[in-house]
């Protein structure tokens, strides 16, 4: 992943310093607070050349299971309705006009399947990337700076007061730090992400907000991947 751009935000990016001790502790924890929630509510905003897309729902990090409702935006509007996805497997149920939230049973029928993109969709890589930012076990703390993280400034994100990191990517892979930033609160939290994507100008947007989160029922008759 290559030409991360940061979005505007209120802190603002300063120049890059070495991390504290809390600073790579929080870091290093903050994927696994995500799993020992069992899972998070979370606006996922894709880029593409039409005008990106917008889902809003949550990830179950024990089933590594996504949920939600898809909206295009600007030009894009073909992809609107039901998604849920694995890290194997998307399943969309398009509509016209898809409700606020997903409803918490997915409908019975009406879904179409097809196979998890790993390269060259801009969507499949920002659900997979939804689904890596949870994870059974903390990151090794001892490698974060050796990998190139570091703290790059403040932000405040929905009334959170929280440090902004350069970090690993999702698989933790060493020299791709300049390509992912992550929104920390004082205690770990995961507030924001955002994952610079291959041929897109702005980076993908990982929101984990103050809804609270519901459980991810599975499509009838799918099981999740493990």
């Amino acid at each position: 992943m290559t030409g991360f751009v940061l979005l505007s935000n209120s802190g603002g990016p300063t120049a890059p310093r070495a991390l504290t001790s809390d600073e790579v502790n929080r870091l290093a924890v903050t994927r696994f607070l995500n799993y020992r929630a069992g899972g998070r509510a979370v606006t996922i905003t894709v880029p593409n050349a039409t005008g990106g897309l917008v889902i809003t729902g949550s990830i179950d990090y024990r089933t590594h299971t996504g949920y939600g409702v898809v909206r295009g935006t600007g030009r894009d509007t073909s992809s609107d309705g039901l998604i849920q996805w694995t890290a194997t497997t998307v399943l969309v149920h398009p509509m016209t006009d898809p409700p606020a939230a997903a409803p918490a049973s997915p409908p019975a029928s009406g879904w179409h399947s097809r196979q998890l993109r790993t390269s060259g969709m801009s969507l499949d890589t920002a659900l997979g990337i939804a689904l890596r930012l949870g994870n059974d076990r903390p990151d090794n703390a001892a490698l974060l700076p050796q990998n190139g993280a570091a703290w790059v400034g403040r932000d405040t994100v929905r009334g959170h007061r929280t440090d902004i990191m350069n970090g690993p990517d999702a698989d933790t892979k060493a020299s791709t730090s300049g390509t992912v930033r992550y929104w920390i609160g004082s205690d770990g939290t995961m507030y924001r992400v955002q994952v610079s994507i291959a041929s897109e100008p702005q980076p993908a947007v990982f929101d984990f907000d103050t809804r609270t989160y519901v459980p991810v029922q599975p499509v009838p008759g799918v099981t999740p991947a493990p």
